[in-house]
């Protein structure tokens, strides 16, 4: 497991690295996942038996089981600036609605074009 944790924690460096180093504008972590993805595609499918990949993959289990710790000190954040959030509440649950429904309208909007793109073809429909 320390293997396994020590590569996932070494393409985050390199990824944040990169990033860093580049200027580019994607966070560290996401150009790590992106490279592990890339180091796991160039070793094939015969890769998914060794050890290593078990302890990944087990490592990988245990941290999504645990994730929930993650927003923990987030928590305790909102809770520390509860006073400022009360004063803004109009605003902030406006955004927050606001902001779903442009998310649900633009998802719907999108579909709609490359329907039509694809001709308005009910392919994927249900059939009776």
């Amino acid at each position: 497991m320390v293997t396994a944790l020590s590569l996932l924690l070494g393409c985050q460096l390199v990824g944040e690295l990169l990033a860093r180093a580049l200027g580019l504008p994607l966070p560290g972590p996401v150009l790590g996942m992106v490279l592990l993805f890339a180091v796991l595609l160039l070793r094939g499918a015969a890769w998914q038996t060794t050890a290593l990949a078990q302890a990944l993959n087990q490592s990988a289990d245990f941290l999504l089981k645990h994730l929930s710790l993650l927003f923990v000190p987030a928590g305790v954040g909102v809770v520390q600036h509860w006073a400022l959030l009360e004063a803004h509440l109009l605003p902030l649950l406006l955004t927050l609605v606001l902001s779903t429904l442009l998310a649900l309208l633009a998802g719907a909007g999108a579909f709609m074009l490359v329907r039509r793109w694809r001709g308005g073809d009910d392919t994927y429909a249900a059939k009776p």
